[in-house]
């Protein structure tokens, strides 16, 4: 199962992470998040990230304030993942690797906005209009800055995508269960 790479796509709260850890440990292929990629970033600018919920606390917030005024941020992140995948065998969950790399299996996970701010409450144990307002930001200022540095557009360029999935309705098994149908179809895993 050599050059097996799964790119993972979406707005926060679609479900990546929680996806890509478990397509990994199916397949038994590395794990990678582009956030964390980020955090390291931001650990080397003095912050203390901590949690998947660190991107809604105010720490979190001011990173990717600082992060919008210098691209370069992303950038670094962006070509460390693509020299990963280019090694293979591995499950990457970023927003903008699969228009980036070439050759992996694309899964774009999409969701109600009002759904993906019941997630991100949920996890961060914030109320559901801060989540809201905090993940309309993030949509807004994510997509205007990707589509600054690399001229995509989010959440409505779907060509390097294989699959597209909805999560709004479905629970974490049955998302699992249909992308792993389909990245077996793709691969030709028995």
């Amino acid at each position: 199962m050599s050059k097996t790479v799964i790119c993972i796509s979406g707005f926060a709260g679609s479900g990546k992470s929680t996806l890509g850890r478990k397509l990994a440990e199916a397949l038994g292929l590395s794990y990678i998040s582009g956030g964390d990629g980020l955090k390291l970033l931001a650990v080397k600018r003095g912050y203390k990230p901590g949690g998947t919920e660190w991107w809604e606390t105010a720490d979190g917030l001011r990173f990717l304030e600082e992060r919008l005024r210098n691209p370069d941020f992303d950038k670094e992140v962006d070509q460390q993942l693509v020299e990963l995948a280019e090694k293979g065998d591995v499950v990457i969950d970023s927003w903008v690797l699969p228009w980036l790399y070439k050759g992996g299996f694309n899964i774009w996970l999409k969701a109600r906005l009002e759904i993906r701010a019941t997630r991100v409450s949920k996890r961060s144990g914030v109320s559901f209009n801060e989540a809201l307002k905090m993940l309309e930001k993030r949509d807004r200022e994510s997509s205007e800055l990707y589509r600054r540095i690399y001229g995509i557009d989010l959440g409505r360029d779907f060509d390097p995508f294989h699959l597209v999935l909805d999560t709004s309705n479905l629970d974490e098994e049955s998302v699992f269960r249909i992308a792993l149908t389909a990245v077996k179809e793709f691969f030709r895993f028995e």
